[in-house]
């Protein structure tokens, strides 16, 4: 029989024709969104056609183009199910790459972060963006070569001495990683759901997931990927639009991203005349602005009670902790590893890598400009004002809870520290902040919906796939025929679905928080595991296996001690940085259990020293049911 990870070979013509054809339809969807958008809009201004109208349109419109792209891709290979048939061009996968990527986090809560910590918030964005970096240079193009479906499949065959435990450890690290990252992405749905289309936040995140499997449940990584593309395509027309719009109309120029430092500017000066902390001053964040009001005798108010106000970083150290977690957590992250599965060669899966940071960078060089243009457009034209006459978004937003106003003093002006603004509304609100027609909300609104479910269909593949491929295929039933191998593929994505619903209902945090769980997690669990790995051939099965669940329980117990009491810390930092507890009992654990047992097996020790030459295939011996990629 051949090797499960056999493939279709194809040329580099073949590949230049596909993606040629490929820009062709993609260019025309394109097109017709943005014409789309225009006559809905026209409609809108000139018609009068309802807000509620304009919402739904936009969504069943999107979740539509995702249902067919779905239903289109639909597949019972397996090589197609799990890796697309390794066949995507580097820019198409750098596309699908940057939408997986660029989830509610990024999207909806990344501004906003940047809204409320100002410098502070920037770790994020560096963090994120530097992990690529090291994405490309320690793994991508050697995941690729190695040639399999998941990194279970890598961990199972580079420690393959104990393949079984090994793969399993790796697995469920896979699902806790996953499962932590699909929950806050959820979360963003229902946001969005409640404010844009009049659902209940709890019935959004239901109808959203209802989004999620008609885009994976049928061609898996197929589906998933082209769906992607297209993702990435309304999701980055989404965000540039209206903080272009408001960049125009407060400074006469549209290029965001080249005039925020005057909305920085305008910000200090507004600061200085309310006495409220810098803005822009390292590790002074955001969210002592409303203390700052609060010292002031001639207003006296009562505390407001930020959720996040303990959470966020407030020292270097802190700073550089968190920086250091997202970057090495990017790295590890199973769902954005397995792209570079899909490509046809470790080349490509390098160029994959620098066309995804292209894609993500013009989403992320953006984010700053709207926390900027936002922030400054609410101190100016909110702050201060009478309360009875507040423009009419602000009233909008008080509705879902994520505004509030309190007027503490009783003098109906509203105050500085009067406005609590949880951060994830900043990019949904800033169509209504800039006066925008409705239809352009919607667009965000579908924008973020996109971002959130491109992200979530990875998450859920990587789940169903740890579950019915690592566990119960390759452990528990090695040889299950295809059909039933797809069927536990599709149950498990149906399950996980549910129960990250159920999950994001109690909205434990905002979205970039539980994000940031989900990148310490990897950061404790995958990023030692890979780098070691690959890179030192004396670690084997017993230490990495004992690195996986010593780091694993370290980042859980810290995250879950220092959230429930923040007086609990190591090094003065959050739950947030957890990760770098879970990486360096990793590394440890790692490093000590592999020189103090015996070292792996000579033709093991032989494959890494081939892993670690970026080109080429790596030939490695089929595995027990291993069958080949066709139907069953």
């Amino acid at each position: 029989m051949a090797q499960e990870g056999s493939y279709v070979r194809v040329t580099r013509k073949e590949i230049s024709v596909f993606q040629s054809r490929l820009a062709r339809y993609y260019g025309a969807f394109l097109v017709g969104l943005i014409l789309f958008t225009l006559l809905i809009m026209l409609l809108e201004l000139y018609a009068g056609l309802p807000n509620r109208v304009i919402g739904w349109l936009f969504i069943l419109l999107t979740l539509g183009i995702y249902a067919f792209i779905g239903i289109l891709n639909f597949t019972r290979r397996l090589d197609e199910y799990y890796v697309a048939g390794r066949r995507v061009p580097a820019v198409f996968n750098g596309m699908a790459t940057g939408a997986d990527w660029m989830s509610a986090a990024s999207f909806i809560s990344m501004a906003g972060t940047l809204w409320l910590l100002g410098y502070d918030g920037l770790a994020y964005i560096m963090g994120w963006t530097g992990g690529y970096v090291l994405l490309a240079l320690l793994f991508a193009p050697y995941i690729r070569k190695f040639g399999q479906f998941t990194i279970p499949d890598f961990v199972a065959a580079r420690f393959a001495e104990r393949e079984k435990l090994a793969r399993l450890v790796a697995a469920i690290c896979a699902i806790i990683v996953s499962f932590t990252y699909v929950t806050a992405q959820v979360t963003g749905v229902g946001i969005i759901m409640s404010r844009f289309f009049g659902l209940d936040y709890r019935v959004g995140v239901f109808v959203g997931l209802a989004g999620v499997l008609l885009c994976s449940f049928l061609g898996g990584m197929k589906s998933i990927t082209w769906t992607q593309v297209a993702q990435y395509i309304i999701l980055i027309v989404a965000y540039l639009i209206p903080v272009t719009v408001l960049s125009a109309r407060l400074t006469g120029i549209p290029f965001p991203q080249l005039m925020y430092g005057e909305a920085l500017n305008q910000i200090v000066q507004i600061e200085r005349q309310l006495n409220l902390s810098s803005y822009v001053e390292p590790f002074k964040t955001a969210l002592s602005n409303a203390s700052a009001v609060r010292s002031l005798p001639e207003i006296g108010l009562p505390a407001p009670e930020p959720i996040v106000n303990r959470d966020w970083v407030g020292t270097p150290w802190e700073f550089l902790a968190l920086t250091f977690c997202l970057m090495t957590g990017t790295a590890g992250l199973p769902h954005i590893l397995i792209r570079y599965y899909t490509v046809p060669s470790p080349k490509d899966a390098r160029l994959s890598v620098g066309w995804s940071l292209f894609f993500i960078y013009l989403l992320y060089f953006t984010a700053p400009a709207y926390a900027a243009f936002s922030r400054w457009e609410v101190l100016r034209s909110v702050v201060g004002q009478q309360i009875a006459t507040l423009p009419a978004w602000v009233n909008n937003w008080v509705q879902t809870g994520l505004l509030t106003i309190n007027d503490a003093n009783g003098d109906g002006i509203l105050q500085f520290s009067e406005l609590q603004i949880v951060g994830d509304i900043v990019v949904l609100a800033t169509p209504e902040i800039a006066g925008l027609p409705f239809t352009i909300a919607a667009l965000v609104a579908a924008g973020g919906l996109a971002a959130a479910l491109s992200t979530a269909d990875g998450l859920l593949l990587v789940i169903s796939t740890a579950l019915s491929h690592d566990i119960y295929a390759k452990i528990i039933n090695p040889n299950a025929s295809y059909g039933r191998r797809f069927l536990m593929s599709r149950v498990m994505i149906l399950i996980a679905a549910v129960l990250a619903g159920l999950a994001a209902i109690p909205r434990l945090a905002l979205i970039v928080q539980m994000v940031a769980w989900a990148f310490s997690l990897a950061a404790s669990t995958f990023f030692p595991v890979l780098l070691l790995g690959i890179f030192w051939k004396r670690a084997n099965a017993n230490g990495a296996i004992a690195g996986m669940i010593g780091g694993l329980l370290t980042c859980i117990a810290y995250m879950a001690a220092n959230y429930v009491n923040p007086n609990i810390t190591i090094l003065g930092l959050s739950h947030l940085s957890a990760g770098i507890f879970g990486m360096a009992v990793n590394f440890a654990l790692q490093v000590i259990v592999s020189l103090a047992t015996a070292p792996s097996p000579k033709h093991i020790q032989d494959m890494v020293e081939q892993l670690r030459i970026p080109v080429g295939e790596l030939k490695v011996a089929p595995q027990p049911g291993a069958v080949a990629g066709g139907e069953d």
